[in-house]
């Protein structure tokens, strides 16, 4: 499957189009590719307990596993990475990127120690990093406007049904073999994804789906990108709300499996068999009627109306996540969180369509990489990190156990949450006035 290469030129140059069934293609591979990188990024939450025992380690390592030792990286080069992908072939970063990560997950069932397992999680880091904003990029010019939320929702099944594969997979390989088994099965397979990636995906023109088409020399610089950003209050608040989402999401859902293991005694076989595939069809459920939704409401009533429905129904979710802490029936609790996640799963793709939607079409990566460098830095290393430091401390502030420790801990991040909605709302009350704005452009006289 192939596409010309555009010619350089100026704005009026015309180009290729991509054909339905290659925009289809590359639309699953690049989301194969993010749900492999979530399989393997959440795998090791099902395997804490296991690695906790094995290696004797305490909640904090844990929790650096988890969180800082894999964001650090992956955040901060994600960037550069994007750099290049507005300039470069995106589909090729792409796949060196997921070789890289696969091979490094696989790695880390052969560490004996501490040390040896950081620094794969950092090598499972390095190589994510070359992954979501090309693929961010391709999507924005494969899909327009009005299509762009659905399609990247179905991008970010990679999310729910990746985290699923990896409690699944990870519950199962340990149950009859081991933890490190565990992560050579999940590793090695992606890296014959990496190369499908590289013979059947597309790489589109820059600028395909948009009116305005991107020149072939224009790409600005990182800074300028993020001048470009911070000046935007709309991009702004739609990063802050994500990426405290983000926090509370990774925080809760890394830790989740132990939760559940310390204070009702599942085994990683019962998760991974009955309490995962009930959470990954609500995952699934609220991403993919997010999207749809979010556009529905975008084509009636504005793109504002996207970030107000994030609003919405994370409020509804709100008092469902808190039961979740809160009771010790597992069926009530199972109950309560698979509605809060059916209900708050609809953020990613709206938020990522309103994004790539704001920015410059030259900035697109770098845009989408500033996004991820803040959410995974501060949402993906603190998240985790802070569940398990938080809950060593309350062990000694007010001697709890284990189980107690971590069910109060994850509650506090839980509480965040209100401070994620605030963003989305006011994301929403500056969307409106740019959408106000460019309506009252249209209108003046050429």
């Amino acid at each position: 499957m192939s596409l010309s290469k555009p010619m350089a030129g100026d704005a009026n140059t015309v180009l290729p189009e991509v054909s339905s069934s290659a925009r289809k293609v590359t639309l699953f591979l690049l989301t194969a590719t993010y749900f492999f990188s979530y399989m393997d990024r959440q795998i090791l939450s099902i395997l804490l307990e296991d690695i906790k025992a094995d290696l004797l380690l305490n909640d904090a390592q844990l929790g650096y596993l988890s969180g800082i030792a894999f964001a650090l990286f992956y955040a901060t080069l994600g960037i550069p990475i994007a750099s290049l992908a507005d300039r470069k072939n995106r589909r090729n970063i792409i796949a060196v990127a997921l070789t890289v990560w696969s091979g490094m997950t696989a790695l880390c069932g052969l560490a004996q120690n501490f040390v040896q397992l950081l620094l794969a999680r950092i090598g499972v880091g390095v190589g994510e990093a070359g992954s979501s904003p090309p693929s961010h990029s391709m999507i924005a010019d494969l899909y327009p406007a009005e299509k762009r939320a659905s399609a990247l929702a179905i991008y970010s099944l990679g999310v729910t049904l990746g985290a699923f594969m990896g409690t699944f997979l990870g519950g199962n390989v340990t149950h009859f073999f081991d933890w490190r088994t565990a992560f050579l099965v999940v590793g090695i397979p992606g890296v014959i994804l990496a190369i499908l990636v590289r013979l059947f995906a597309v790489e589109p023109p820059r600028g395909m789906s948009d009116l305005q088409k991107a020149v072939a020399d224009d790409a600005p610089s990182i800074s300028a990108s993020f001048k470009a950003m911070w000046k935007n209050p709309a991009a702004v608040h739609l990063v802050m709300g994500v990426t405290i989402t983000s926090l509370i999401g990774y925080g809760l859902s890394l830790w989740s499996p132990a939760y559940l293991i310390r204070n009702f005694q599942m085994t990683e076989f019962q998760i991974a068999n009955y309490y995962a595939p009930v959470l990954a069809l609500a995952g699934v459920a609220g991403t993919i009627g997010g999207g749809k939704l979010a556009d529905r409401l975008a084509a009636r009533f504005g793109l504002h109306t996207q970030s107000w429905m994030i609003f919405a129904l994370k409020t509804c979710a709100f008092p469902f996540l808190l039961i979740f802490y809160l009771v010790d029936d597992i069926y009530l609790a199972a109950g309560a969180y698979a509605v809060a996640l059916l209900l708050q799963s609809c953020y990613l793709g709206p938020t990522f369509a309103l994004i790539q939607g704001l920015a410059p079409l030259r900035m697109r990566a770098v845009w989408a990489a500033i996004t991820l460098f803040i959410i995974n830095l501060i949402g993906l290393g603190i998240g985790p990190t802070a569940v398990g430091v938080i809950s060593l401390q309350y062990q000694g502030w007010f001697g709890l156990n284990d189980a107690e420790s971590l069910r109060w801990s994850l509650f506090t991040i839980a509480m965040m949450t209100p401070w994620a909605i605030w963003h989305y709302w006011r994301g929403g009350v500056f969307l409106k006035r740019i959408e106000a704005e460019r309506a009252e452009a249209k209108m003046q006289p050429a």
